[in-house]
């Protein structure tokens, strides 16, 4: 797929997906994905003794967002960044009143980010960088807005390294989800199209280098339930 293909693609995806997101979610992961999203969080750790900023990239319905400004505390101001405006809707009617001054919705591409360089402690992107064609672009702008010492984090899909368990979760992803995603979403091509991105997903080896590439250091990755998520690590150290 040619990567302006791909990327009209991913917009129809979740212009499509938008109001039932967090749903599928749920559904999808058996509720999993809000214990992967905690751990990203307790990585995070937001400071609440002075102001900390942080970015959410394909950040959409603001999931994340929320769960650091609770960590954080009033001293925290969350960007919710995704180039989607159908999930930015959702996010913002999430959020209504809540944390009045300490979050904003932005429009734009994760891989040419409309934000100065180092304005930013922490950048997150929860499920989101293999959806983006030009991921190098992507990390490299990560580095660029991030401030010195600043981190890195990227929750994705990842690889099963159970024996029993990579089998039964193939057949899970193509058979269940998708048939899930026609019956909620109203839509089983996107959910289909949604299990293909993560079988084309660098390895994690492969995507560590790439987050060294893109000039970040002490760079890890750690899976979770049996593989199936990791969370990517990386540091901005000057």
């Amino acid at each position: 797929m040619a990567l302006d293909e791909k990327q009209g693609r991913v917009d129809d995806v979740f212009r499509s997906v938008a109001k039932r997101y967090d749903l599928m979610n749920d559904l999808m992961s058996g509720g999993l994905h809000r214990a992967w999203k905690s751990h990203l969080i307790s990585m995070l750790r937001p400071l609440r003794n002075r102001p900390f900023r942080h970015l959410d990239v394909a950040g959409g319905t603001a999931d994340i967002a929320f769960r650091a400004l609770e960590a954080g505390g009033p001293a925290t101001h969350t960007t919710v960044l995704d180039i989607n405006e159908a999930m930015l809707r959702v996010g913002a009617e999430r959020a209504g009143d809540r944390f009045r001054g300490r979050i904003d919705f932005v429009t734009a591409n994760a891989e040419a980010l409309p934000l100065p360089a180092e304005q930013f402690d922490a950048y997150t992107i929860a499920f989101g960088i293999r959806n983006v064609p030009r991921i190098d672009k992507a990390l490299a702008e990560a580095h660029r807005v991030l401030k010195p010492g600043g981190r890195f984090l990227c929750l994705e899909f990842s690889k099963v390294d159970l024996p029993v368990l990579d089998r039964i979760y193939d057949a899970y992803s193509f058979h269940v989800i998708p048939r899930l995603g026609a019956r909620v979403a109203g839509d089983a091509d996107s959910y289909r199209y949604l299990v293909e991105s993560i079988r084309k997903f660098p390895s994690p080896g492969r995507f560590a280098g790439m987050i060294e590439a893109a000039g970040f250091r002490h760079v890890s990755h750690r899976p979770l339930t049996g593989g199936i998520v990791a969370i990517h690590s990386g540091w901005k150290v000057s």
